[in-house]
């Protein structure tokens, strides 16, 4: 099962220091000088609206409907998540169009081959290629972020079903 994740939005006050953290874990060179806001591509978006604010980012589905849509097979199951290969993606946007929870993203990038700007794919990869696991989480002053293990949640998972089935059987 895949890691992923998760918002709690009663937490969130909407300071979108996660977006920040994320661009700057993603960042090539890590200097602010050359983040603008044209290059400001957040994995995640904090959404507000009049009865809640909250993160938006991809829910690393087991049957991902991105990857199914994609021709160009640039979005893959890697490493208990979905990954976005952006050097197999054609820019089509069908993955933005299949995905349920609007987490997937669009950005220009330059082609290294070509010299040239190109749109490709873009969603939270968990931090993967980054020490210590997802940046949002170890900056939101609220703890509004954290992350769910796939495997442990399977563990969880089995362990109520035993004690389910215990409080069934004590109840005889």
């Amino acid at each position: 099962m895949n890691d992923f994740v998760i918002a709690d939005p009663g937490k969130c006050i909407g300071c979108r220091t996660c977006e920040v953290a994320c661009v700057m874990a993603h960042q090539k060179d890590q200097s602010l000088e050359k983040l603008t806001v044209e290059n400001f591509s957040p994995r995640l978006r904090v959404v507000k609206t009049a009865k809640v604010t909250t993160p938006i980012q991809c829910h690393q589905c087991e049957d991902a409907p991105c990857a199914k849509a994609c021709a160009a097979q640039a979005i893959v199951q890697q490493d208990r998540s979905v990954q976005v290969i952006q050097g197999r993606c054609i820019g089509c946007k069908a993955c933005l169009m299949a995905c349920p929870y609007g987490a997937m993203d669009l950005v220009l990038t330059a082609a290294p081959a070509q010299g040239e700007s190109k749109v490709v794919a873009l969603k939270c990869d968990l931090c993967r290629k980054q020490d210590g696991g997802p940046s949002c989480i170890k900056v939101c002053p609220t703890k509004a972020l954290y992350e769910v293990c796939g495997s442990k949640m399977v563990e969880q998972m089995h362990n109520r079903r035993k004690r389910a089935a215990l409080g069934v059987m004590s109840s005889r």
